[in-house]
């Protein structure tokens, strides 16, 4: 379960469950507030709350009804969707060499394109812990200042790499964190959903062929992809 918590201030305004494929920003403000996260703790193995600091909004906005689907799903495989909601975390990650980005691998449906490091939170790990974890076991690299920046969302129906159709709510905790003492990046995890890491330049990224979520997350770091 994941909860949200809105704060004004000290005072709680807002406090409710995220219902499967919903968005927090989204929920926050068809209860009239916006705002920006300020933690993501795990209370128990199942469960997370993320904090928001917020303040009024008269901003309407409505939660989408339609969900997207990729185009080989059929009639039939939508009988049997199965509802999935992953919790990760990543970071935007910087040293003096630059930005630390991961290839995805062929074990991904977005082979090829340059990511953020970082992955799925194992049973009861703090999202913090998940991106030192993560960062070491895709590219060997130890990171420190992990701090929340943001949180984004998406739901869709998709075939999953198994052949199995999900119903499919991701959750992503991106964080800032600083590398103090960087190294050249090598994936320590083979096998997995990194094929490749390394360090790029910011005025560099623009060449790069990014996953869709990175240069929002990048910009939320003020380092926009020019």
């Amino acid at each position: 379960m994941i909860g949200i918590v809105a704060l004004q201030g000290n005072r709680e305004v807002a406090r409710f469950e995220l219902a499967h494929g919903a968005d927090p920003a989204t929920e926050l403000a068809t209860r009239g507030w916006s705002g920006e996260p300020v933690s993501a703790v795990r209370d128990s193995p199942e469960d997370l709350t993320i904090t928001y600091a917020v303040r009024a909004s008269h901003a309407t906005v409505a939660p989408s009804a339609v969900v997207p689907h990729d185009e080989d799903v059929t009639d039939e495989d939508l009988a049997k969707v199965v509802p999935y909601q992953r919790i990760a975390a990543y970071a935007v990650v910087r040293s003096s060499r630059g930005i630390l980005v991961t290839e995805l691998s062929a074990r991904t449906n977005a082979a090829g394109l340059w990511n953020l490091p970082g992955g799925g939170l194992d049973p009861g790990e703090q999202p913090s812990d998940a991106v030192v974890r993560e960062v070491h076991e895709e590219t060997g690299q130890h990171v420190t200042d992990v701090t929340l920046l943001t949180v984004m969302t998406r739901h869709w129906v998709g075939r999953a790499p198994s052949g199995r159709v999900e119903d499919f709510h991701a959750v992503r905790l991106f964080h800032t964190a600083t590398c103090p003492e960087p190294t050249d990046p090598v994936v320590l995890d083979v096998g997995g959903s990194t094929s490749a890491a390394r360090w790029v330049h910011e005025t560099e990224l623009a060449s790069v062929t990014l996953a869709s979520s990175v240069p929002d997350a990048l910009a939320a770091a003020g380092v926009p992809v020019r």
